[in-house]
Order: C-alpha cells, then sequence, then structure tokens
C-alpha cells in the first residue's frame, strides 16, 4: 500500500529543531514525509538535516523544479499537511491567503486536512490580531491546537510554547485516521475530567482510587484533533499534557468541582471521566497519625463529597449543553449504570466493568455507552481512543 503522504512544513522559530523529532516519529511510523521550511527556518535548522531524516528533497522556493509544478503540486497530493511550529507570522500569511513562499502555496492547494502547532511568545499569541487569524483558521477547517504553558526563550514563561513532538504526532495520527477535511468539534469548546481525586487523611495519607487518567487523556487527545478547544481538569495523573488542551490541575473532589464549575458555563460539552472520590475524611489531621503500641487506631470518620456530574447535569446554564459521566461498576453493570443516567440526570454515561486487572492503569477499555433517550451503544475491547471516537460521535450529533 501506499504510503500516507504527509507534508510537515516548518516555519521560522526557536522551536524548528523539535520538528526533527516530530518527523522522525511520522517517517518511522510509515508515513512518506515532504519538508517543507521557510527560508527563516533554515536558519536554525539546514536543508540537509531535513533531507537526511525524511529522504526526501527539500525545497523553499516555488522556483526549484519548475516543470513539476512544487507549488501546486506538494499540497494535492497531500493526505495531511501540518505546521510546526507555525510562528504569528505564519498564521497571518495562512488566514489571509498569501502565498509568497513554497509553504503558503502549499497551504492554499492543500485539499486535506491542516494542522497548525503554534510557537510564540505569549504576548504574540494573546495578540487580538493572532487570536483573530486562529478564529479564522479553525473557522475555515484547519486543526489549530493551543500551544503549551512553559519556558519560551530567555528567561520568559507563559503560553506559547511549542507542544511536546510526540503529542503533535498524536494529534496527526488521529487527523489522518478519521480521514475527514472538516473537523466536525471545529468552533466548539468542551470540558474533559481525567483522573481520581485524592482526600487527604494527614500530611502522608491520602484515600484514592486506581484510575490512571488515561481515558480522560484520550478523549481530550481526540477532541483537539477532531478541532476542538479543549479544557482538561486532570486530578493526579502524572500525564504529560497532551498537545492543543489547556490543562487544570486539581488534587481533591472540591477542587474539581471548582475547576468544572468554572469551566463547564461556556462548554457546549462536558465528559466527567474522572474518578471522583464519594467520601473524604471528615477531619484532617495536621500531624502524621501515629500507630501506637498496644492502641488501635481511631476509626476514619467519611462525610460525603459534592456529586458533580448530577450538579452540572440539573443546572445547566448554557442551552443545549452535552453532558457525559461515566460509571465503574463490579456487577449488574447495565442495571447499575441504568439506574444511575437516570438519577445522575446526563445525556450519555459511559459503563464499564473495572476491577484489579480490568480497565484501570490499561492502555485498552471495553464499555457501554447508554443514553437518555434509551440507547444503548457497545464499545468492543480496544484502545481507549476507540472508545473516545464513539463518545464524541454520539455527543456531537447531540449537538447538531
Amino acid at each position: 500500500m501506499d504510503k500516507p503522504k504527509v507534508v510537515l512544513g516548518v516555519s521560522g522559530g526557536i522551536a524548528a529543531y523539535k520538528a526533527c523529532e516530530l518527523l522522525r516519529r511520522l517517517t518511522e511510523s510509515g508515513h512518506d514525509v515532504r519538508v517543507v521550511p521557510t527560508d527563516s527556518a533554515l536558519h536554525f535548522v539546514g536543508a540537509a538535516t531535513w533531507s537526511a531524516l525524511s529522504g526526501n528533497p527539500v525545497s523553499t522556493e516555488v522556483w526549484d523544479d519548475v516543470h513539476e509544478v512544487p507549488h501546486v503540486r506538494i499540497g494535492q497530493q497531500a493526505d495531511l499537511v501540518v505546521v510546526a511550529p507555525a510562528t504569528a507570522d505564519m498564521l497571518a500569511k495562512a488566514a489571509h491567503g498569501l502565498a509568497d513562499d513554497l509553504l503558503t502555496n502549499t497551504l492554499l492547494t492543500a485539499r486535506c486536512p491542516v494542522v497548525f502547532a503554534p510557537a510564540m511568545h505569549t504576548e504574540m499569541w494573546e495578540h487580538p490580531a493572532t487570536q483573530e487569524n486562529v478564529a479564522t483558521l479553525r473557522r475555515r477547517g484547519a486543526v489549530v491546537i493551543e500551544p503549551a504553558v512553559g519556558r519560551l526563550t530567555g528567561v520568559d514563561t507563559g503560553k506559547g510554547r511549542l507542544p511536546e513532538p510526540a503529542e503533535i504526532f498524536e494529534v496527526c495520527r488521529r487527523v489522518l485516521a478519521r480521514g475527514v477535511t472538516e473537523p466536525d468539534l471545529k468552533g466548539r469548546h468542551v470540558v474533559v475530567s481525567a483522573g481520581g481525586t485524592r482526600e487527604p487523611l494527614d500530611p502522608v495519607r491520602f484515600l484514592g482510587n486506581r484510575s490512571s487518567g488515561k481515558q480522560g487523556y484520550a478523549l481530550a487527545r481526540t477532541a483537539a484533533a477532531r478541532g476542538a478547544r479543549v479544557t482538561l481538569i486532570a486530578a493526579n495523573t502524572g500525564l504529560p499534557d497532551p498537545a492543543g488542551v489547556d490543562v487544570v490541575q486539581v488534587g481533591t473532589a472540591v477542587q474539581l468541582r471548582e475547576a468544572v464549575l468554572k469551566a463547564a458555563p461556556e462548554a457546549d460539552a462536558v465528559v466527567m471521566a474522572a474518578a471522583v472520590a464519594d467520601f473524604r475524611p471528615a477531619t484532617y489531621a495536621a500531624g502524621k497519625i501515629k500507630k501506637r503500641d498496644g492502641q488501635e487506631p481511631e476509626p476514619i470518620v467519611l462525610v460525603r463529597n459534592p456529586d458533580i456530574l448530577a450538579e452540572i447535569s440539573t443546572d445547566r446554564v448554557r442551552p443545549g449543553q452535552v453532558i457525559v459521566g461515566f460509571a465503574a461498576e463490579t456487577d449488574d453493570v447495565l442495571a447499575n449504570g441504568r439506574k444511575k443516567l437516570e438519577r445522575k440526570g446526563c445525556d450519555l454515561l459511559v459503563v464499564n466493568e473495572v476491577g484489579e486487572r480490568k480497565t484501570f492503569g490499561s492502555e485498552e477499555n471495553e464499555a457501554v455507552v447508554l443514553g437518555a433517550d434509551g440507547s444503548e451503544t457497545p464499545v468492543p475491547h480496544g484502545p481507549k481512543e476507540a472508545l473516545a471516537e464513539t463518545v464524541w460521535d454520539l455527543v456531537t450529533r447531540r449537538l447538531g
């Protein structure tokens, strides 16, 4: 079979060196990659490097190999175009249809999915001109992933850092797998919770659960690849931030509730994949609880945590908002799931059987998605991203 053809556009930012790692991941996973750098990008990484890593010639000018009409053919033949890093200048040119070099010509002729991975200083990313250009590109169907927060050039830190190449690769892989040029979640804002809350007993101990957060992260990555603006509320996962996702770190159920209630009013959909502790200790010991010889420990008194899923399902601020819950069951899975769906008042409930060797920490999952309309959508055992795709398929139908 022919290898999927990917065009890797590289614009002139200091993060251009990171695109080498993205290129390696694309080629090693079986993609035929053509690198199209701008002249400015070659000040950071030379053409010989791109050619050696991709196994294909590198051009920056429309006048190179004129008989092959490269300014038209490269875009026409591509299955995916990804620009990483995408500078503020490149986003502006793409949004306004300028074509003054080979890369911008390629963007104009491409009829395949296009992904931009921005990288720039925080002030440039937040400037109204850049934000309008990003909105224009997203409205036209391009996937513009949110930049990461972290160290920039010099001593500066903030939002504008290029996401890690491994995470950009995951976005590209998901976009290619869908094979559509129009992201169905473009213009949508979604909130996803992930991980497991921890309720502290004392400075060194807590009540927790086995949730790894991998399913929630798969949901966040998939939504970003489908064009959504994603807020991921992560509880104690230790996982790398997905590319193109705004991550809010929390620890306890109360903190998770605060973050969800803050983000939910502006969201088109909320997916509560986090395992939220039902109870927390009634009191917190300021010092470590000591083991005393000949004495049994004092009983731990628990109190209920807030029911976040029921709360946001009942008090919906945004009309047409879709809310999805998760139910981890150990017996009578579907019967208990139906009862929980009715009790919580959400639109969809993902029900799966859990146990010591099931679901938690695994790369795979198996579930049934129950709908408030009486529907049942089984998802066979497979990668967690497959379940994520099914969930977003069902959400987009309800969003209209």
